[in-house]
């Protein structure tokens, strides 16, 4: 059973939600990004899905778009990440951690190196934004090999086809986007989401975690009624881009304030 698995399912004995905040690794500063994931873990995050820097991407709004940016300029790669990702696991061998980021640095390092070193290092999920089902067969027994959970993104469009085959390649849980836009965009419908996510559950066994669009805690708490995680990105790397000083006391601040609200739903 990996982390994420025995980590959603510890929750849900004890009937709370999973809270998985979302930072762009080396923003604002490379050294800034292990002692950031220390503080989101103490502001209540369950996992943490850290951000894999990337020059053209899709899905991204402008706020992480300039975080990914930031970090390049400060010479990130996909190696340095999952250094970092095994520098946090010197001290936290508990919360899992979640890749996100797209498909050409992966393929560039090729799927199996990939998934060897992002298993030494002590990744526990891949979400790779542009890399589909129908193209994902290889990346995923990859992955499997090394235990590693592949996540996707299902949106308001996905048809149901995609989402019967996303279900048999799919593990851990998947990520749906709540809204037609980039990250960080506004106007979250819950009714609506409740709605799909309904249907979604027709199809697919393993937890739905739901984002974009989650700014506050009280919009948290709505989705956590409805879902079995909820992803927050935009807001926390707002933060970020502040600056450092006082970041991690405001990283667990903030989210001690989501996570005690997803308590009352």
């Amino acid at each position: 059973m990996s982390r994420i698995q025995s980590t959603l399912e510890a929750l849900k004995a004890s009937g709370r939600k999973a809270l998985i905040p979302f930072i762009t690794a080396g923003d604002p500063q490379p050294d800034a990004t292990v002692a950031a994931m220390h503080a989101l873990v103490a502001g209540g995050a369950d996992i943490v899905e850290l951000g894999v820097p990337f020059s053209d991407p899709m899905a991204d709004g402008p706020v992480i778009q300039r975080a990914s940016e930031r970090a390049l300029a400060h010479g990130m790669t996909l190696t340095r990440v999952l250094a970092m990702v095994a520098e946090f696991r010197k001290t936290d061998s508990k919360t899992p951690v979640v890749l996100m980021g797209y498909a050409n640095p992966v393929e560039a390092m090729g799927y199996e190196a990939f998934a060897e070193a992002a298993r030494a290092a002590g990744v526990d999920g891949v979400l790779t934004v542009d890399l589909p089902p129908e193209e994902a067969e290889a990346c995923a027994a990859a992955l499997k090999a090394q235990g590693i959970d592949l996540i996707f993104l299902l949106a308001p469009t996905t048809t149901e086809d995609r989402v019967a085959h996303v279900a048999r390649l799919a593990s851990g849980y998947v990520y749906y986007v709540s809204l037609k836009g980039v990250t960080g965009a506004a106007n979250l419908d819950v009714t609506s989401v409740a709605d799909k996510l309904a249907t979604l559950r027709q199809h697919l066994s393993i937890p739905i975690g739901v984002g974009f669009g989650i700014r506050d805690a009280a919009t948290a708490q709505q989705v956590a009624g409805i879902a079995d995680a909820v992803v927050i990105g935009s807001r926390l790397v707002q933060e970020m881009e502040a600056g450092a000083a006082g970041l991690n006391d405001r990283l667990t601040t903030f989210l001690t304030g989501v996570r005690q609200a997803m308590d009352q739903a």
